[in-house]
């Protein structure tokens, strides 16, 4: 649905008020998972936080509902990435009636990477959660519109954040340390192109199926071009994406023989993870566990 519409629609519905706070706690709305995290975890018994995607969602696909549109509006605080990873907010943003919102753009406080450097054609890749410390600048962020919007509680929600931090911080060692002595660094993924913070945090070489967006078709070149380079480095192992067709990579497993290993870049969480309270760094700690193995590390 257009955002047009969608403004149309709120405008219709505003009318009837907004959907209903917790008393005494900061009303908080996210786009993506790891910001999701990142705030229920410095936020905790003090914030009400609430994701937009439903479990098993695919994020790149996402279109807002008016009701979506009535949850940012009614918001203490609004996190998300920016234009180049969700279109559909700044005319949203420039709409709302809430004029205390404090909006956190992720992409603000981070290094962004040129999808043009990577030969991916025009755009910023906005996948910038799976450079590690990236995310400690995030949390930084959000951290920041916490305190600003409850100052009594600033203690607590400093101190959060410092602990997760310190957390973040830890797992970009263990991946620094894990993906030291490796057999090969080439890492073949069947999916769109989001690991390019992680791989050029760590000195990898990445060759995915399709650009920065997942509704990209590659072609039979690009599909030969990978198996090329699956053989050339002795790789054996591809990776595939979370919440989205594994098709490619199995595609390449068919032609090839190498074995297929998840590599989830945590835009979103699936219903089970969701249910058992699973966090961006549990997900984070998955992904190293199968690199070393994908990438044959000591």
């Amino acid at each position: 649905m257009a955002v047009a519409v969608l403004l149309a629609l709120f405008w219709l519905l505003n009318y009837r008020g907004v959907p209903n706070k917790i008393a005494g706690k900061v009303s908080v709305v996210t786009t993506l998972f790891p910001y999701y995290d990142f705030a229920r975890t410095i936020g905790g018994d003090k914030a009400d936080v609430s994701l937009l995607l439903l479990p098993g969602v695919e994020a790149h696909s996402f279109e807002p509902k008016p009701s979506d549109i009535l949850k940012i509006n009614s918001a203490d605080i609004f996190i998300y990435t920016g234009d180049f990873m969700e279109p559909w907010a700044k005319d949203i943003l420039a709409g709302i009636n809430n004029k205390k919102l404090s909006v956190v753009g992720a992409g603000d406080v981070v290094n962004l990477l040129d999808g043009s450097a990577e030969g991916l054609g025009s755009g910023i890749d906005p996948h910038i959660w799976l450079d590690l410390s990236n995310s400690e600048n995030i949390v930084d962020g959000i951290a920041s519109a916490f305190v600003r919007k409850d100052p009594k509680n600033s203690d607590l929600y400093i101190q959060n954040a410092h602990e997760l931090k310190n957390e973040l911080k830890a797992l970009d060692d263990s991946f620094k340390a894990g993906l030291s002595n490796c057999q090969t660094r080439t890492l073949i993924y069947g999916g769109h192109y989001a690991f390019g913070y992680l791989v050029k945090r760590y000195g990898l070489d990445y060759f995915a199926a399709q650009g920065l967006a997942p509704d990209s078709e590659p072609t039979a070149q690009d599909l030969a071009n990978l198996i090329n380079e699956l053989k050339k480095n002795g790789v054996k192992y591809v990776f595939y994406e979370e919440l989205s067709s594994p098709k490619i990579a199995e595609t390449i497993s068919e032609e090839t023989g190498a074995q297929l290993l998840l590599l989830n870049a945590a835009h979103n969480i699936s219903k089970d993870d969701m249910s058992k309270g699973v966090s961006f760094i549990d997900i984070m700690k998955r992904n190293l566990v199968n690199l070393r193995i994908g990438l044959q590390c000591q």
